[in-house]
């Protein structure tokens, strides 16, 4: 039995076999360290000297069987190598079985991985951080920002006749040409005496016969 092979990428190729190891929770790596494979160099070599000499298709041909004959036993024995160097840079949970990476994803303390045990300090962080973005969510939802909207269109965009510049209902004039603005909405006026509302035109006021 090999353990500590259920989570790791093959990196090998005919010169030399090469593996990464991963976290099991966090997916961080560590990579073993390059093992030659003398078969495949001296098939690499056995194939430049017959592309040099114009072919030996006999000798290329006998270097692949040699290769692949011995080619899986090798294979596996750098496996099991990079395996035992690699199980010194993770720690096995005992209540799980997951291999992780010592800085990341294990307790100290409890001798548990995270997941089975985790960091208290870390848990009321995220705990509280988690409340709070719930909290934040009601209260957003609770208030109304629409409240301003015209839903009916009676305040609508008018533009300019001249510039065609977007212009507002309450707008007199357009801010980017000067002209008037056909639509704009007549702003009440009152007495400065009363305080009586002044119609259109209305030079001097009903209630006090003060000038408006």
């Amino acid at each position: 039995m090999i353990q500590f092979v259920a989570n790791y990428d093959d990196l090998s190729t005919d010169k030399g076999f090469q593996f990464k190891f991963h976290c099991d929770r966090c997916r961080n790596g560590f990579m073993s360290r390059f093992q030659p494979n003398a078969i495949g160099i001296a098939g690499s070599l056995l194939s430049a000297a017959s592309n040099f000499f114009g072919g030996l298709g006999g000798v290329q041909s006998a270097a692949y069987q040699i290769q692949q004959a011995v080619g899986g036993t090798a294979h596996d024995k750098a496996l099991e190598t990079a395996v035992a160097e690699g199980k010194q840079n993770f720690k096995q949970c005992t209540r799980c079985g997951h291999w992780v990476c010592p800085d990341v994803c294990w307790n100290h303390s409890a001798g548990l991985c995270e997941d089975c045990a985790p960091d208290e300090q870390e848990e009321l962080r995220a705990q509280q951080s988690q409340a709070a973005r719930e909290q934040i969510r009601t209260k957003t939802r609770a208030h109304d920002y629409t409240k301003d909207l015209d839903f009916f269109g009676r305040g609508t965009l008018a533009q300019c006749p001249n510039c065609q510049a977007r212009l507002a209902a309450d707008q007199k004039f357009c801010p980017g040409c000067g002209t008037a603005n056909p639509a704009a909405q007549a702003q009440e006026r009152h007495c400065t005496g009363c305080g009586a509302k002044l119609q259109p035109g209305q030079k001097f006021c009903g209630e006090c016969g003060a000038k408006g």
